[in-house]
């Protein structure tokens, strides 16, 4: 009993780390450039450039005062892919599952797998104290303070997170609307933490510096370049009854492209010619039409 109580515990354990666990880092912590020679170093303690960060610090413990943000800063210190779902996925237009949306689900899986190497070495170095152990106070999530007091803050992991996955989210989701909402939400996700009193405000700009800079490389990748083309079929086919304005642009689009190519009648949503053997979402003499 004592041992089958054991792997259930492991198990949980496992889970609760968040799927992103079992995704594939499109690269090795050596194969990414080490933040700390790109970042500046945080502002020290009791400079002028401090000052700034304990005025945010001070509007964070403010901001738990609003009853619906301490909710929000407190879902979102919860680092996993589950959070970004269940946080990003209203705005984002489509439910996102592993079974119900397999690529999207995959290429979610890979990016968030690959934020942990582009901040680590950089807090190693820098090992800046987080607010609250600067001023010996609590903050909204309790049970991590243990955790997390001796670890550096700087740049913020959960914002390279949370900033990454909305560059992903919005780089499959091209209405601008989505894009709007989803880079909203992510730059939220970062000022959660300050909130949060686990972070100091330059830390979370560090932070999203860190996240751009992966994204940047990542999408470069000749794995990842495969799986967002997937991942946007996906996406437009599960809103093919969408007629959002992007959409109507696209059809437009391609009508054009047809006024001028007599012999090509089918597009891709792009607006680049495709044929009788073509799958997915199509555009055939001015109508979308989905083909299996």
């Amino acid at each position: 009993m004592v041992a089958a109580a054991l792997v259930f515990f492991c198990a949980a354990n496992l889970q609760a780390a968040g799927d992103e666990k079992n995704g594939h880092a499109y690269f090795t912590k050596a194969e990414l450039p080490n933040m700390a020679n790109i970042l500046p170093a945080p502002p020290a303690f009791e400079s002028a450039r401090f000052v700034a960060d304990q005025s945010q610090y001070l509007w964070g413990k403010l901001m738990r005062l609003d009853e619906e943000r301490c909710a929000q800063a407190q879902r979102d210190a919860v680092y996993s892919m589950q959070t970004i779902i269940d946080e990003f996925g209203g705005i984002f237009g489509v439910e996102i599952t592993k079974e119900g949306t397999p690529e999207i689900y995959s290429i979610l899986q890979d990016v968030c797998a690959s934020c942990d190497s582009i901040y680590s070495d950089a807090k190693a170095h820098f090992n800046r104290m987080r607010p609250y152990a600067y001023y010996n106070e609590g903050t909204i999530v309790p049970e991590k303070e243990e955790k997390h007091r001796n670890e550096g803050s700087y740049p913020s992991g959960h914002t390279v997170l949370g900033w990454t996955s909305a560059l992903l989210l919005a780089d499959i989701n091209q209405s601008n609307e989505a894009m709007e909402g989803l880079l909203a939400r992510g730059y939220e996700f970062g000022q959660s933490r300050v909130i949060a009193g686990y972070h100091w405000q330059s830390d979370v700009d560090a932070g999203r510096m860190a996240g751009s800079v992966l994204y940047q490389l990542i999408r470069n990748h000749e794995r990842f370049i495969e799986q967002l083309a997937k991942a946007r079929a996906e996406f437009a086919e599960k809103t093919a009854v969408s007629t959002s304005l992007g959409n109507v642009i696209r059809i437009d689009e391609a009508a054009h492209a047809q006024k001028n190519n007599s012999s090509a009648r089918i597009y891709h949503l792009d607006g680049t010619p495709a044929n009788e053997a073509s799958q997915g979402i199509l555009i055939q003499n001015s109508q979308k039409v989905v083909r299996k």
